[in-house]
């Protein structure tokens, strides 16, 4: 597949006109050929996924999470910022990423989510990005949470009472402070999310809204492979490899 036909792909599957103002989704790293055969598919390019990108052959590193989020004044190996796209610049091979337009479309992240806890009657809101979506049937923070970690396999936190009712549920990938004000005023009775800081849980707390952080990793990393059968179905010519060196940066004791 030729490097365009990809690009026209992804544009369908994550428009970029769905991303926020603040992002920087696309081909961040052109690769040294025009010609897509294999695709490295990981939530983060690190130095150790541009590493395995180069030594398996990948043509092209497709990840959620774009680099360069600020200006680039030097490309150093030794700077975190840039070592990943110098060992990628090296070997040839190229770097995508769709984020908040991932984020936001159809089938995306939130809606993986969304889909993995059941909720029906899904809505996006905050933009567009976040979901709105109810429970089959009541249940607790508590229990909630408890599915969460099981299920996202997460070390998971939660603002609010055990035994709180839930059924209106909010979900928002990542880091999720932004919603907390657009899920209070849905009347969300929790927000699902990756994390929050301390003074965001006490802000959620003062407006009634409970709140459920199982790690943004965790949250994140469920689109991959539904976003991998996507591509293939899109692309049947090229090769997608779930990436083995991706891993959240945070190790569970």
């Amino acid at each position: 597949m030729k490097l365009n036909d990809f690009l026209s792909a992804m544009e369908r599957v994550a428009p970029l006109a769905l991303a926020l103002s603040f992002d920087n989704p696309g081909l961040l790293v052109e690769p040294d050929h025009g010609e897509i055969r294999r695709v490295l598919v990981a939530l983060d390019c690190t130095a150790d996924v541009a590493k395995e990108a180069v030594e398996t052959g990948a043509d092209l590193v497709l990840t959620h999470h774009p680099l360069f989020f600020s200006p680039v004044k030097h490309m150093r190996y030794d700077d975190p910022e840039t070592a990943a796209a110098c060992i990628l610049l090296r070997g040839g091979v190229g770097m995508f990423a769709a984020h908040t337009n991932l984020d936001a479309a159809e089938g995306g992240v939130n809606d993986t989510l969304c889909e993995l806890f059941g909720l029906i009657g899904v809505v996006p809101f905050d933009e567009g990005v976040s979901r709105l979506g109810t429970l089959k049937g009541e249940t607790t923070l508590g229990e909630l949470a408890r599915f969460a970690g099981k299920t996202l396999r997460a070390s998971v936190r939660a603002v609010g009472a055990e035994h709180a009712a839930i059924r209106r549920v909010a979900v928002c990938s990542g880091s999720g402070a932004s919603a907390i004000l657009p899920a209070a005023a849905e009347r969300a009775d929790v927000l699902l999310t990756g994390e929050i800081k301390h003074s965001d849980a006490i802000s959620a707390k003062t407006l009634g809204l409970n709140v459920i952080a199982a790690g943004h990793y965790e949250t994140e990393r469920v689109v991959l492979e539904p976003l991998i059968r996507r591509l293939q179905n899109e692309c049947f010519d090229v090769q997608y490899t779930l990436s083995r060196a991706d891993a959240s940066p945070f190790a569970r004791f």
